[in-house]
């Protein structure tokens, strides 16, 4: 791909090789990156903590269906990824809060980009 050439992905600037090697593909940071967007709650938190910091009692609320033990899986992963940040408040009783961490707030664009996409072509799929 030419410099000038602007028109093609980026993921198909390179030629992947024919087949895909197993272990190439584990350690691809694209294929861990695909593994936590593609979860059925990370990107809704993400998403719901763009808008301002949260307590766990309100994002609970805030997204029906999620139990507390998986809330609170999901939390801690996006924590360990480095995308949301946890805080103690000192009150009494401490309560703590959620919010977005620098990293976290960058990925809202691409998350956008593939909503708006996927609202595009919404008539293209069929309901899983």
């Amino acid at each position: 791909m030419s410099g000038t050439n602007t028109s093609v992905p980026s993921v198909l600037a390179h030629e992947l090789p024919r087949p895909v090697p197993l272990d190439e593909l584990a350690a691809c940071p694209v294929t861990e990156v695909f593994r936590r967007v593609g979860d059925k709650w990370s990107m809704l938190l993400v998403i719901v903590l763009g808008g301002r910091p949260h307590r766990y009692n309100e994002l609970h609320r805030a997204i029906e269906g999620i139990s507390q033990r998986m809330l609170t899986r999901t939390l801690r992963n996006l924590e360990t990824d480095g995308l949301v940040k946890r805080e103690v408040l000192p009150t009494v009783p401490p309560s703590v809060e959620y919010s977005l961490t620098p990293l976290g707030f960058s990925l809202l664009e691409p998350i956008s980009g593939l909503a708006d996409w996927a609202v595009l072509h919404a008539g293209h799929f069929r309901p899983a």
